[in-house]
């Protein structure tokens, strides 16, 4: 086989190994930690510091920039995180990355078998399904250097050819050449890790003299910038289609290369001369390796210590890019969480799943208060558009609701515990849709009772309101339960169902009582009776909401900690009843 052929087919090859081995180390550590990634991003982004620590310890977990800046700009679209959050997090995860740059410098090419051999034993022979994820980071890790010492290998004949050293040596007189190198390969590649691997390894074949390296970290730095440039096409891409706070957040990412790239490349001497001095001392094909990595982590944190005190003004730059606000839609079919986007984030999917779901509660919420207020006021014309319009909204949610989780779950992404999570949800959000049915037939019977020109005596109605006040109580202290995580909300659902039940037995009595008196319509027992049965199956609903807590599933520990205002007065309303 011809040279050039065997060159080209082994970095190919390699590269498959590689990118194959990170994706997988990328996803299984998702599973092992994808949860505590959630709590990261949650709790770390009060300021622009801690938020750019949530983007590095995130990055690090997901051992992917793209994949971080994909899931922030979910977050943004949904409305889940402030645009200053999203940047500050960007900014954290470019520092998050270089981490991949780092354990690319360990020289481990003497180890890498024996670690994908315990990588596969773990993830074959062991049926817990920690374990068999940890193996498969431990093999994918090893998977990762073999493809980048097959790459190395082949790489070794490129170094002493006078074309390529040639060219090497352009890249170092002509940075901006370099620069262009490096974003070329990193947009062809989609991935900056790849592409950096491939220039950790490629400097660290001798040049001609055989003691130094073929191109020098003075020539490598160039190329490096152009690696960050490229990166960012994936945000870009993942914001096509979503909203300008989104788009903005991509733009932030672009605009911290390319600004941090125009600075430094004033500068790349001095970067070199900085990174060989905090760089271990020896050989320069024996170090390179570990230079490049320095000067890829020092490069973002200077550009993330420059740029974090000047967020305001990258939040100007960014909204000057891209002008105006977002047509606020009032239209309560859209799901304003929701993003298909995050299929390939379980945890983030979850946790738009749930905000949405506490939207949908919000909805149900205002079909009772309005089915009570329409039979204590005998009205139900003047309340019935709305009425209608809070039922289509929770019908054409639930709708979107089920085909996101029904997505996810079939994506094949989830761990067990997210998958007991996602059933969790879909428990919840169909209960919720079942109380809207519910009170979609208490409109029917009661509308049906006003047409015929009938009406309930002052007593029914008392009854009948007692009874809508006790359930409105009993579906804000389940949705309680599961919103906030109140061990002892179950307990008072329980309670309080036993105590609904009683009080449909009761007013049932009464009516019976009223009849014998004449002070009651007969004709009415059926559609009275008909009445109460629905309000003690939403009863039965709330219930197995409740049971959801029970079972220790929490919208809390999904991470849901800033609700809308619609779902806090929800939660008040259920602990205040």
């Amino acid at each position: 086989m011809d040279e050039r052929v065997k060159i080209v087919f082994g970095l190919l090859g390699g590269l498959a190994m590689f990118l194959y081995g990170m994706n997988s180390m990328s996803d299984a550590l998702q599973k092992a930690a994808g949860e505590k990634m959630k709590r990261i991003l949650g709790f770390l982004t009060k300021n622009p510091l801690m938020g750019a620590l949530a983007g590095a310890l995130v990055t690090a977990v997901l051992q992917s920039s793209s994949a971080t800046t994909v899931m922030v700009i979910g977050f943004v679209s949904a409305g889940l995180m402030s645009l200053p959050q999203a940047i500050s997090v960007i900014f954290g995860a470019n520092i998050g990355t270089t981490m991949t740059a780092q354990l690319m410098a360990f020289k481990i090419s003497n180890y890498i078998y024996p670690i994908i051999f315990i990588g596969f034993i773990m993830n074959f022979v062991f049926k817990k399904e920690k374990i068999r994820n940890v193996g498969m980071v431990i093999f994918s890790f090893g998977l990762l250097f073999e493809g980048i010492e097959v790459m190395g290998g082949v790489m070794k004949p490129l170094a002493s050819s006078a074309i390529f050293v040639d060219l090497m040596g352009k890249v170092s007189e002509i940075p901006v050449l370099g620069v262009v190198l490096g974003a070329v390969m990193t947009l062809v590649v989609q991935s900056s890790s790849a592409t950096i691997a491939v220039l950790q390894n490629f400097a660290s074949q001798p040049g001609p003299d055989g003691i130094h390296s073929v191109i020098g970290l003075a020539g490598a730095i160039p190329i490096l910038f152009g690696d960050n440039i490229g990166t960012t096409i994936t945000a870009l891409l993942a914001s096509i289609g979503q909203s300008k706070n989104a788009k903005r957040t991509a733009i932030a990412h672009s605009t911290f290369n390319i600004t941090g790239t125009i600075l430094f490349m004033f500068l790349i001497r001095p970067l070199a001369a900085f990174v060989q001095w905090i760089s271990p001392k020896g050989d320069e094909l024996d170090i390179i390796s570990r230079q490049i990595a320095n000067a890829h982590t020092t490069f973002n944190v200077a550009c993330t210590l420059i740029w974090l005190p000047l967020i305001p003004v990258m939040v100007k730059i960014v909204k000057f890019i891209i002008r105006g606000e977002d047509k606020k839609n009032s239209d309560g079919f859209v799901a304003k969480y929701l993003d298909d986007k995050a299929m390939s984030q379980p945890a983030a999917a979850i946790y738009m799943a749930a905000k949405e779901i506490s939207r949908l509660s919000v909805h149900a919420g205002k079909m009772i208060g309005a089915m009570k207020n329409a039979i204590e006021k005998r009205n139900i014309t003047d309340i019935r558009d709305k009425y209608v319009d809070e039922h289509d909204k929770v019908k054409e949610l639930q709708n979107i609701i089920v085909d996101f989780i029904t997505k996810l779950i079939s994506s094949g992404n989830l761990t067990e515990k997210q998958a007991e999570q996602a059933a969790g949800l879909m428990v919840v959000s169909n209960n919720i849709e079942r109380i809207a049915d519910r009170c979609d037939e208490v409109d029917g019977l009661y509308k049906k009772i006003l047409d015929n020109g009938q009406l309930l005596s002052d007593a029914a109605i008392a009854d009948l309101t007692a009874c809508m006040d006790m359930t409105e109580k009993l579906f804000g202290e389940s949705m309680n339960a599961i919103i906030t995580g109140d061990s002892e909300t179950p307990d008072k659902v329980a309670a309080d169902k036993k105590k609904i039940r009683k009080l449909q037995r009761q007013a049932g009595k009464a009516h019976l009582a009223r009849v014998k008196k004449n002070t009651c319509v007969r004709s009415l027992t059926a559609d009275y009776s008909a009445l109460l049965y629905s309000m003690d199956r939403m009863a039965d609903n709330c219930i197995s909401i409740a049971e959801e807590a029970i079972d220790d599933f929490t919208f809390d520990k999904l991470d849901i900690e800033n609700m809308d205002s619609d779902s806090e007065v929800m939660v008040k309303a259920g602990a205040q009843a």
